[in-house]
């Protein structure tokens, strides 16, 4: 790392102890711009990198609701606005018991980059609760969520701030927050949050949009390698929105989706995931792995509290959670003959694995580049809304792989431009960093 962004990455420590998930976002982002800091010295002369790093505003909440037994539940709400020099804040809510301020703030700054990456006119921010929505009721959730909202409607607007959907935060949750911020301000404000329903406002492809863009990205490397998806046996872990329709999107360009995986463990599938199946236990009837292998028959296997990462595969999608893949899984995948991974998750492989990935020449795309579809097609969704506009899937879609095309292109530009030729780390922090640097100077010391 550079003299004097080591320097900073030690403040960083010293003013955020016991984030490592924010730490570690923080590193990754640090130990890339050395090369930056050599050709912009008016980054550090205005204190850019340190300005960065710390958040525009935290915000923590007390968020009170009944259960179905009448009992009072008191869980915590965040949301950190972290950047805005590019445009609103925009990043999702995740509602999960892991959730943290560290947690937050790992992802609300690896959003910052990610938004710019798209090139559209974004921030970064995020936010969530450390309540669970697995095994509640709707009206449970919806009392959450309507708790949640009566806070959080005060912080966010669509030119403010625009919270999307996350872990734990799907259709459901985004209806219920919607609904209840449209009923206190009085106002029926579309932008204010995205993926919506497509009755309310909600824009074609943004369900699909993470999946659908990191395959995108991957396959643009592969053929920046002169090969692609068809026949190639593939690995996704996880089994929710992004999952589900990475492997959808796979299976379109000619791959095998063999395993996919939840917090049980995973199922294996030689002949590949039966698409229409996973739909149905997960997303229709919300359960568990062991119903699909159950109902597949066949030579479909379900393996309980073991790594998906075990299963042999060409390319590897990453689409569960954050520090997934380690470096002893990596090594391993290397060894049974990976040649790409994209990261559909936040931040899903250690250092110590992205290290190992490198060193082996594998393909690897960052979450911040591979994953940035979501947020994407959530600014296409905020487009139509101020335009009171509705686009087609097939326009929607297009315009989706258009913008990962362009990710993709600039971050080998910008990795041929430093001198690390097919490094989409370096890259994609490099160009995502240098978009919301120069804003930030235009702006002055705000």
């Amino acid at each position: 790392m550079h003299e004097k962004l080591s320097a900073i990455y030690e403040s960083v420590l010293r003013r955020n102890p016991g984030e490592i998930e924010f730490h570690q976002a923080v590193r990754e982002v640090l130990d890339s711009i050395g090369p930056v800091l050599g050709k912009h010295a008016e980054y550090a002369e205005s204190k850019i990198i340190e300005r960065i790093c710390e958040p525009e505003r935290q915000i923590i909440f007390r968020v009170p609701w009944v259960d179905d037994q009448g009992e009072v539940q008191i869980n915590r709400g965040f949301r950190v606005e972290f950047n805005s020099a590019l445009g609103p804040y925009k990043g999702g809510l995740r509602f999960h018991p892991s959730v943290y301020l560290g947690i937050v703030k790992f992802l609300g700054f690896e959003q910052i980059f990610k938004n710019s990456l798209t090139g559209l006119p974004i921030g970064g921010g995020k936010g969530g609760s450390d309540f669970d929505p697995k095994g509640r009721s709707d009206r449970e959730v919806m009392n959450f969520c309507q708790s949640f909202m009566t806070e959080l409607y005060r912080h966010i607007g669509e030119y403010t701030d625009v919270p999307a959907g996350d872990i734990g935060v799907g259709s459901r949750e985004i209806g219920y927050l919607f609904g209840q911020y449209k009923r206190i301000t009085n106002r029926y404000e579309s932008g204010v949050i995205t993926g919506k329903g497509l009755v309310y406002g909600g824009a074609q492809v943004r369900t699909e949009a993470t999946g659908y863009g990191c395959t995108f990205f991957v396959d643009e490397m592969l053929k920046a390698r002169g090969t692609s998806f068809d026949g190639k046996r593939v690995v996704v872990s996880g089994s929710g929105n992004v999952a589900i329709y990475t492997v959808e999107k796979v299976q379109q360009l000619g791959g095998v989706v063999v395993a996919c995986s939840d917090s049980s463990g995973y199922v294996f599938d030689e002949k590949g995931i039966d698409l229409d199946l996973l739909k149905q236990v997960k997303q229709v009837e919300r359960g568990r792995l062991d119903v699909y292998t159950a109902r597949r028959g066949g030579q479909a296997v379900f393996v309980s509290g073991r790594s998906v990462w075990e299963v042999p595969c060409e390319v590897a999608m990453p689409s569960a959670t954050q520090n997934e893949i380690t470096g002893s899984d990596a090594a391993l995948m290397v060894g049974n003959g990976c040649v790409a991974v994209g990261e559909g998750a936040n931040m899903p492989t250690t250092p110590e694995g992205i290290k190992v990935f490198l060193e082996a020449g594998v393909a690897f795309a960052p979450g911040k580049a591979a994953n940035a579809g979501g947020v994407a097609t959530s600014a296409l969704e905020m487009q139509q809304n101020a335009s009171r506009d509705s686009w087609t899937f097939e326009h929607s879609e297009r315009r989706l792989q258009e913008i990962m095309q362009d990710i993709h292109a600039r971050c080998l530009q910008t990795a041929d431009e430093y001198g690390m030729p097919g490094n989409y780390v370096a890259s994609a922090n490099i160009d995502g960093f240098r978009r919301v640097a120069d804003a930030m100077l235009a702006l002055g010391v705000i």
